[in-house]
């Protein structure tokens, strides 16, 4: 059974209630749960692409990609768990793991499958919550992967309109 039910979720995969690119985090995090997480993609097989400032190339330890200055280059992890689907991590800081999807590449169930499948993934690998907000609304998660439940679960009600 799925964890959740588009039924009871839609609100919260429709791109103009959310920001196109809703927020996606673990905090709490640190280098070790970066390398983690660059260990999971590969383990995975999921494809992946690694960039700086927009050029292309091959994926460091997650310390040199944390240890870099402040007004660096930006830094993409482009990584898609399954086809039709991206989900960008922005490694700018070890305390925290951002990363955001797109909402419109996850509508109906199998949009809700595919992005729970994903954050239970993470959630299971580093043993820690992966929570999603809105585009910009972080401390306000809606939904997110539980530990304790081993499950994603809703974090607050939806509107349903």
């Amino acid at each position: 059974m799925p964890d959740l039910l588009w039924d009871d979720v839609q609100d919260f995969f429709d791109p103009d209630l959310m920001g196109a690119l809703p927020d996606m985090s673990v905090e709490d995090a640190s280098v070790e749960d970066w390398q983690a997480v660059f260990d999971l993609v590969r383990l995975r097989g999921w494809t992946w692409e690694y960039s700086v400032g927009g050029v292309v190339g091959p994926l460091p330890p997650a310390a040199e990609v944390l240890s870099r200055p402040a007004d660096a280059e930006t830094v993409d992890l482009r990584v898609w768990p399954v086809p039709g689907v991206l989900v960008i991590f922005r490694p700018m800081s070890a305390d925290e793991i951002d990363f955001d999807v797109d909402l419109r590449e996850l509508q109906g169930q199998a949009g809700v499958d595919t992005l729970c499948g994903f954050l239970a993934a993470i959630g299971r690998w580093l043993g820690k919550p992966v929570v999603m907000t809105a585009e910009g609304d972080y401390g306000n998660p809606m939904l997110g992967f539980v530990p304790a439940a081993d499950r994603v679960v809703l974090l607050a009600k939806p509107r349903l309109s």
